[in-house]
């Protein structure tokens, strides 16, 4: 007689679905008959099944030459899974605007023409991040500097909230080139459209507003270059100093190549899904009760399944 058919045999569908009581979201009660046994206790004790279960979280940060497509893949990140963007430029002015302790300090130096100081502006984010907890979020315009990157690293690495997926977008700069020549954009949204792929339904105007369409004053090949140098100063650093970091609290660092969005976004998608098990929004989640009985008949769950293979 094969395991399954002695599982099968020796666990009755209605005891056990009276067995599984659900007494928390998190957790769930057996009566003292269920699972006492060896194999139960070593294969599926509830512990090892809620385990299995949890979610890795994703706190992202993504890297680029300017015009390398961190906007676009950010949204569609954002508009497809269940995860928070936010924009280092407007978390420092909602703390203006609101008078926080913060927002003040960072106000007073703005208005003499000063730089808000690296620990000001890692106050300005890790306040919103750490009320995020265990919730995906991915971070834009933060960290800029070596300065801003440690203080942001070691923060989060403290409060048990580490960065978990660091992408590096590695796009030919001659394509770059070429893209931004052809950009055009909708200033009030934002939406970014492109004469060579990813055209307005009407050329010179915005899908949704019907509005005109502007060029970016800094889209042209002398801005670019000054733009580039930039980057190559200041953010080259942060990524050898996120290099060396990886590893520690499983912050994962990951190259994608590609020449634009359409061919970089199936690779960032394989990693967030297989990574970090994310689910388009609107995904049905599998219960831990259907893990063992399948959601239509006892007995179909893959839990279930693996214990009655063995």
């Amino acid at each position: 007689m094969s395991m399954a058919t002695v599982c099968k045999q020796a666990v009755k569908p209605q005891a056990m679905r009276r067995a599984f009581s659900t007494t928390s979201a998190n957790s769930f009660t057996l009566p003292p008959r269920y699972g006492a046994g060896p194999l139960y206790r070593t294969k599926l004790s509830p512990k090892d099944a809620i385990t299995h279960n949890e979610q890795p979280v994703l706190r992202m940060l993504m890297f680029g030459k300017p015009g390398s497509g961190k906007g676009t893949l950010s949204n569609k990140l954002i508009n497809k899974y269940d995860v928070s963007q936010l924009s280092a430029g407007d978390l420092l002015r909602s703390n203006i605007a609101e008078g926080t302790e913060v927002g003040r300090v960072a106000e007073g130096i703005i208005a003499t023409g000063g730089l808000v100081p690296d620990d000001i502006m890692t106050k300005v984010i890790t306040s919103k991040l750490d009320a995020l907890k265990n919730k995906h979020w991915i971070l834009d315009g933060f960290p800029r500097t070596v300065g801003q990157g440690q203080l942001l690293e070691a923060h989060l690495r403290t409060s048990g909230t580490p960065l978990t997926l660091i992408i590096n977008l590695d796009v030919p700069e001659e394509v770059i080139l070429g893209r931004i020549s052809d950009r055009w954009v909708h200033l009030q949204s934002g939406r970014v459209y492109n004469s060579s792929y990813n055209k307005p339904k009407v050329a010179g105007f915005d899908d949704i507003t019907g509005e005109p369409l502007v060029k970016r004053p800094d889209d042209n090949p002398e801005i670019f270059a000054r733009r580039l140098k930039a980057f190559n100063a200041s953010t080259l650093p942060l990524l050898q100093f996120f290099s060396s970091t990886e590893g520690r609290a499983s912050t994962k660092l990951v190259t994608l190549t590609g020449a634009t969005s359409d061919e970089i976004w199936p690779k960032l998608e394989q990693i967030i899904t297989s990574e970090f098990r994310l689910r388009p929004r609107g995904a049905q989640k599998t219960s831990v009760q259907e893990a063992f009985f399948g959601s239509k008949a006892y007995g179909q769950g893959p839990l279930y399944t693996n214990a009655a293979k063995l």
